[in-house]
């Protein structure tokens, strides 16, 4: 068949999300199950893969979906636990006490905040904590998790501990001749700077592009959630958005240049926190107390701003608990995110030992794994029976809580059951009897065909585009960086340029992935309004993935 056709045909399931769930506005427990059917149809009758590849890849998907479901019934466990001991209630009190401007908020709580968690523990657990704590904080559902999506960005490509740099780039180009002969990376030690050296080049770019994304986060939340829909509320707080971004970045740089690529997104945005918080407290480069800007009244929210997730902003009445007390519980969250993701330290280690392993299910090859101690969803537990203890919330209390986070989880699981294993057989159609490329490498062919010497720009887009189905950075980065490798020796531009133009474009694709952002309107009780989701957060992808590919078109041919 020839590349391009197969390259179209490729194409079909990823067409049908655009069409029904963004186009349309189809929810994605509509849209979703169509789409896993294109999806298995394809498998089975044009690249011809064995059925049982098929059922295999779908279990895994169940079970991924599985993992998905149990960090959100954590997160939202948590929340409930603070919505009943009174402790969100302080939260807002501090934050308004910090300052009262929505905008500044957002930053500190998304960017910094959300950052931190990304850099500890990734797979989509920033969203998880940040789109409640702002829906509890008295966002609009929608605006948590438009702000909740887009800061999936720069942080990612060295979220949970480098993960997409320490082993999606490196099992994606580790072993392959060509490599080795141009890295000159033959033995262990040398293999890791060269590693290391693609992660300073991943740095540069997310650094240049994403020191701008405060002040996107800011404009977007003013246009799409402010009573005057202006881009213009948003820009006026430009100085401290800046700020903010270079207080992440510039010390996410350094650390990648100097310490590896471990620690960039931790370092960076503790580093943010610290320095934006100190900042906003004595009130420097913040908005004045009568230039604050607020979301409209309660009663003037559109109908589709609102989630399920009922969490009352005015509500005065319950127990008064101290703000350090009330904040307790994420930071131990975060602590504990941190303590078992270092590799350095044995704790994750001894967590993983406990696991549920398939080698080989059905003999396709698949394997079916979990680590259920390791799980962000066991911290999430844990931390939130600590909360119910600690804000001494009364057993009918802890009941509600535990009800309305079964109910909200239950309600994303329709939607997730099928987006999952979609992703799953789309990813391992590979070794079918009709002998193609599996579907994202030969969507990728008939791309690159097309591309040539621009190849560089339409780098980013496409490991963006396997982040939107995959759903991750690390996964988007096996499957295309020795892909984008050959085509950037093909073209004769440095291939190590071209292998982070596609780390940097993959972690930018978080911000429009189908199932995180399922997951995310789950934790606010918005599911059924996923593709207006993507349809605002895809101006951040475009700007992301344009502004990466024209920066790697001056420097490799330059």
């Amino acid at each position: 068949m020839p590349p391009l056709l197969l390259s179209a045909l490729a194409l079909v399931p990823i067409a049908i999300v655009g069409l029904f769930l963004v186009g349309l506005r189809w929810p994605a427990s509509r849209a979703m199950p169509l789409c896993y059917v294109a999806v298995a149809a394809l498998a089975l009758g044009v690249w011809r893969t064995p059925p049982a590849q098929v059922a295999a890849a779908t279990i895994n998907g169940l079970v991924i979906t599985a993992t998905i479901l149990l960090i959100i019934f954590g997160a939202i466990l948590l929340l409930e636990t603070l919505r009943e001991s009174g402790g969100l209630r302080a939260m807002r009190a501090g934050f308004e006490g910090i300052s009262p401007d929505r905008r500044v908020q957002a930053i500190i709580v998304a960017w910094l905040f959300g950052s931190f968690i990304e850099g500890a523990a990734g797979f989509g657990t920033p969203a998880a904590v940040c789109v409640p704590l702002l829906a509890g904080l008295g966002f609009p559902a929608m605006a948590a998790v438009v702000v909740g999506m887009v800061i999936q960005s720069t942080p990612v490509s060295f979220g949970a501990v480098g993960t997409p740099i320490l082993i999606g780039i490196n099992k994606g180009l580790s072993g392959d001749a060509a490599v080795i002969a141009h890295s000159g990376a033959a033995d262990p030690v040398a293999w890791s700077a060269y590693l290391a050296s693609v992660g300073v080049k991943v740095a540069t770019l997310h650094a240049l592009a994403g020191t701008f994304i405060p002040l996107l986060l800011a404009a977007l939340l003013t246009r799409f959630f402010g009573e005057n829909r202006s881009f213009r509320e948003g820009l006026a707080v430009w100085r401290f958005s800046l700020f903010a971004g270079l207080a992440m970045t510039l010390p996410y740089w350094l650390v990648a240049r100097f310490l590896g690529p471990e620690f960039p997104t931790l370092a960076g945005s503790a580093t943010g926190m610290f320095l934006v918080v100190f900042a906003a407290k004595r009130g420097w480069l913040v908005p004045k107390p009568e230039e604050s800007w607020d979301f409209p009244d309660r009663g003037q929210w559109p109908a589709e701003w609102s989630g399920s997730l009922s969490l009352p902003h005015d509500d005065s009445s319950g127990p008064v608990i101290r703000p350090v007390k009330a904040w307790t519980p994420y930071l131990l969250v975060a602590l504990l995110l941190v303590a078992t993701r270092l590799p350095q330290w044995p704790i994750g280690t001894w967590l993983k030992a406990v696991s549920l392993d398939i080698p080989d299910l059905f003999g396709s090859g698949i394997a079916v794994s979990v680590q259920p101690l390791y799980l962000p969803s066991t911290v999430f537990l844990l931390v939130a029976l600590f909360a119910s203890w600690w804000h001494r919330v009364s057993g009918e209390g802890m009941k509600r809580a535990w009800a309305r986070a079964g109910r909200t989880t239950l309600s994303a699981s329709t939607a997730l059951v099928f987006t999952v294993p979609m992703v799953q057989v789309f990813l391992n159609t590979g070794g079918g009897a009709a002998g193609y490329e599996k579907m994202p490498i030969a969507l990728a062919t008939g791309i690159a065909g097309l591309a040539g010497s621009g190849w560089p720009f339409v780098s980013p887009f496409v490991g963006g585009l396997g982040a939107f189905v995959a759903g991750s950075n690390t996964i988007s980065n096996m499957m295309f960086s020795l892909f984008q490798f050959g085509v950037g020796q093909k073209i004769g531009a440095d291939p190590d340029w071209i292998v982070a133009l596609q780390a940097v474009g993959g972690a930018a694709g978080n911000t429009i992935c189908v199932h995180n952002v399922v997951a995310a309107a789950a934790t606010v009780g918005l599911l059924g309004r996923e593709g207006l989701v993507i349809r605002r957060t895809l101006v951040v992808f475009v700007y992301y993935a344009a502004l990466a590919g024209l920066l790697g078109l001056a420097i490799v041919w330059s």
